[in-house]
């Protein structure tokens, strides 16, 4: 069968790849049209650029007498090939992999151990290409091994596991060059420790991967509780690496080869937190409770969005009350009239369907952002949401998401269906965190990827995650020299995929090796790894078994069970271990051990040795809350102090929803022009509506007016007609314009530019006293403010004491509006002459 599957899919992604080509295409030329580009275009067009055009590169070579670039092994190939090409002492040279550099040119700085960006086509035999060119070219090669950051014993402990797994042999991996130290060790604390997982063990007495997710995020808080609040151990910080301090939280980070929020969850109960990174937001309870609800809204015919809204936090029905409730009234539909007869423990069924009819009703008249409120208010969810074990975390991201909703409207989007449609797209791709609860820079623990935390050190480093493993299965094969990259489509697997699948995990592998090593030389003073106490575990922390784990012989036998700066330890890794599951040759007893490589020392932990959390987490805050006041007092002055706040909260928002003035558009004014009796009106003379005749088969409508209008804002008044073509070519692009609309905006231009009116413009223009695309602003009488941007105003030739108002329309806009544009320039006329303190002669400019 897999066979089968292998060959299908063989065969079927190149004709996936032909059919899906014309898309491609069509995407590229939007682009094109729109004058539009991503990063990838960027170095696309800046690389060809350079090694097609003898010109540019010239120059270029010319103006850069010395290249530096820091990071290297962080390059992709289109980098890497712009910048052989720059330093090339061969202006005619075109291949890179053919070119010398210039000797002095280039100073490149990189450390390959770190390439951990495959993915955005960065990895090390590029690394080594390059490298093997500028020596050849006479460059000379140092390495810098002086770790400045960690601790010796750290540095032991990395130099033991990697040295053997990076070595030349391989042109694809990293060649390891030993960290030498800069700092000395503490005598008073342990620099490494393996934190092993107190509860491992399933129902039949075997290690299972479901129960170390479940048990290791509470062994960590615990861990990073005690060392936090009990150990008195101290750390040092970038900068000041003489000096030492209390460890805090905001010097912890934990390390995930990839982010999951349940660590964060846990970890909270004990310690602030700061989630860096991740994308569990979508995934969230409270997220998915609402996205369910909005889903009903919009379509309340659909059952099982509304089943799972009633069935969620936010209504929290049973079973049993919604399958009543169904057999009574045969369907869930918000909008069916339940029987006069329904019991009344179905009541607030029906209570609920009304709320989501009445959210549906209002849904389109109303802010999208104000339904979530709505919605939030009636279920009373703040506060059920309050009360959960994560509540400050569920609160934080139920505001995101009404945050997000804003955004969206303001962005454009303003139907309630296209944002639930919305919402759900970016659920599928899945790529936002956790809203964070803290700012960046307040003191808690940092929770991060590796691949966020390239570049960055912390005192202390928690390496948590251990069922990640190190490679997943091959799903595409990138050859840069031959110029190929094939992937799955559609789960189609291409054959170069297939026959290079052993490559391609051997590859995986080894940056999953380097990964780690970013991972674990990120600690300055202690490096903690997630290990079980009974067996090495096989994932993305394997490479460092060797320099955790001692040899059989002494694995029961620690040096000491108390080591220094710990408390007293027990015998054995597991808490409460069950009675299937006994303890194997090599299981390791908590306390000091010498492992089997490197000449450092581990500290084996302790878990039983640590304070659990006092807050029960089977149960909720209000548990804690009721039983703190069983006499009820503080609930009754809470009861007092809530409704004060609420009158008082009301008082304030009826005085702060009393606009100071109204702002409206020039072109609707809640009375016509001839009524208005404004301070200087008698200065501003009657609208002129000035005609150009047009051509009546050409293009009409809305683009073809906004492209005009373009045109007019941007172009010189003294533009001649290849100067009117150029910026109608530009603003067509912009707009998506047709080749038609082009022409005949062009034209339509050419003759605004010949009217007495515009001839009159650039006379002034000349002499100074022109303006264009002015923005203004009128305070009337009333208190209301008149907003606006004029077209065109100018000192009139003929008469200095007047400005002439120009404003233009085409005839699509002005179809049944003359009149509401005659007020609208007549107001701009209004503004500036208040403005000058002089007369004003507005003109409606209609073509």
């Amino acid at each position: 069968m897999q066979a089968f599957v292998s060959n299908a899919g063989a065969q079927l992604a190149p004709r996936l790849r032909e059919e899906l080509w014309p898309v491609i295409e069509d995407f590229e030329q939007l682009k094109e049209r729109a004058g539009y580009v991503d990063f990838l275009d960027l170095l696309l067009r800046a690389r060809n650029l350079i090694r097609d055009n003898r010109s540019i590169r010239v120059e270029l070579q010319e103006r850069f007498k010395h290249i530096f670039v820091d990071e290297f092994q962080d390059t992709d190939p289109l980098q890497a090939e712009m910048l052989m090409l720059l330093g090339a002492d061969d202006p005619d040279e075109q291949d890179w992999r053919k070119s010398r550099p210039i000797p002095g040119k280039l100073f490149i700085v990189g450390d390959p151990k770190q390439s951990i960006y495959r993915f955005r086509r960065a990895d090390v035999a590029l690394y080594q290409e390059v490298k093997e060119r500028v020596i050849s070219s006479g460059g000379a090669l140092v390495d810098l091994n002086v770790s400045f950051r960690s601790v010796p014993e750290i540095q032991q402990a990395v130099n033991a596991a990697f040295a053997p797994v990076m070595n030349s042999e391989s042109g694809t991996q990293a060649n390891y060059v030993k960290l030498l130290p800069s700092r000395k060790n503490v005598e008073t604390q342990p620099a490494v420790i393996a934190l092993p997982v107190s509860r491992p063990y399933g129902d039949y007495g075997k290690i299972v991967n479901f129960r170390i997710d479940e048990s290791l995020p509470i062994d960590v808080a615990a861990f990073v509780n005690w060392l936090i609040n009990e150990s008195n151990w101290t750390v040092t910080e970038r900068g000041r690496s003489e000096e030492r301090v209390k460890v805090e939280a905001r010097h912890v980070c934990l390390l995930f080869r990839r982010l999951r929020h349940y660590s964060t969850d846990v970890t909270r109960g004990y310690v602030q937190a700061l989630v860096v990174g991740g994308s569990s937001f979508h995934s969230r309870e409270e997220v998915e409770a609402i996205r369910n609800a909005l889903t009903a809204i919009e379509w309340p015919d659909e059952e099982l969005a509304v089943f799972a809204t009633l069935r969620g936090p936010l209504f929290a029905f049973t079973d049993a009350q919604l399958l009543s409730y169904r057999t009574l009234c045969t369907t869930l539909h918000a909008f069916k009239q339940p029987p006069d007869d329904l019991p009344e423990s179905l009541e607030e069924v029906s209570e609920a369907l009304s709320i989501i009819r009445e959210l549906h009703n209002k849904r389109n008249r109303r802010p999208i952002s104000e339904t979530i409120q709505q919605l939030l208010e009636v279920t009373r969810a703040h506060a059920g949401f309050a009360n959960w074990p994560t509540g400050e975390q569920a609160l934080a991201n139920i505001n995101r998401l009404t945050d997000m909703a804003r955004r969206t409207e303001r962005n454009g989007l303003i139907s309630f269906r296209a944002f639930v449609d919305w919402l759900d797209e970016q659920a599928e791709s899945g790529d936002i965190g956790d809203a964070p609860i803290m700012e960046e820079g307040v003191d808690g623990v940092r929770i991060m990827t590796v691949h966020k935390a390239k570049g960055l050190e912390f005192p202390v480093v928690i390496l948590c995650d251990i069922t990640a493993k190190d490679s997943r299965e091959p799903s595409k094969w990138i050859d840069q020299a031959a110029g190929l990259s094939a992937m799955q489509l559609a789960g189609c697997t291409p054959v170069e995929v297939q026959e290079n699948a052993a490559q391609e995990i051997q590859l995986e592998k080894e940056e999953a090796t380097r990964i780690l090593y970013v991972a674990a030389t990120r600690a300055r003073d202690l490096l903690v790894v997630g290990a079980l106490g009974d067996e090495p575990f096989d994932g993305w922390l394997a490479t460092l078994n060797p320099v955790l784990y001692p040899s059989e012989s002494t694995s029961f036998n620690p040096q000491t069970n108390q080591p220094v700066g710990c408390p007293a330890f027990s015998t054995d890794t597991v808490v409460a271990r069950p009675q299937n599951a006994f303890r194997k040759v090599g299981s390791v007893t908590p306390g000091l051990h010498q492992p089997k490589v490197g000449d450092h020392e581990v500290v084996w932990w302790d878990i039983s040795a640590l304070q659990q959390s006092i807050q029960d987490r089977t149960g909720t805050k209000l548990n804690d809350f009721l039983k703190q006041d069983e006499s009820t007092l503080r609930a009754q002055e809470g009861v007092v102090a809530h409704e004060e706040w609420k009158t008082q909260r009301a008082a304030v928002r009826a005085i702060a929803s009393k606009p100071l003035w109204t702002v409206r558009t020039a072109s609707a004014p809640e009375e016509p022009k001839d009524t208005i009796k404004e301070s200087g009106w008698e200065l501003v003379s009657e609208v002129l509506v000035e005609r150009i005749p047009i051509d009546f088969t050409r293009p009409h409508g809305k683009r073809f007016g906004t492209l005009v209008h373009s045109i007019l804002s941007v172009m010189g008044l003294d533009s001649d007609r290849e100067s009117i073509a150029k910026v109608a070519r530009i603003q067509g692009r912009i707009l998506g314009a047709s080749a038609e609309e082009i022409a005949a905006a062009e034209e339509t231009v050419q003759q605004v530019t010949q009217h007495r009116i515009v001839k009159h413009g650039l006379v002034a223009m000349q002499k100074g006293s022109c303006r264009r695309e002015v923005p203004v602003t009128l305070m009337l009488e009333d208190k209301s403010m008149v907003e606006g941007i004029v077209d065109l105003a100018y000192r009139d030739v003929d008469k200095p004491d007047t400005w002439v108002v120009v404003d233009y329309k085409t005839d699509f806009e002005i179809k049944g509006r003359l009149e509401e544009y005659r007020n609208q320039v007549w107001m701009y006329a209004l503004a500036i002459s208040r403005a000058s303190g002089m007369k004003a002669q507005p003109v409606l400019l209609q073509f």
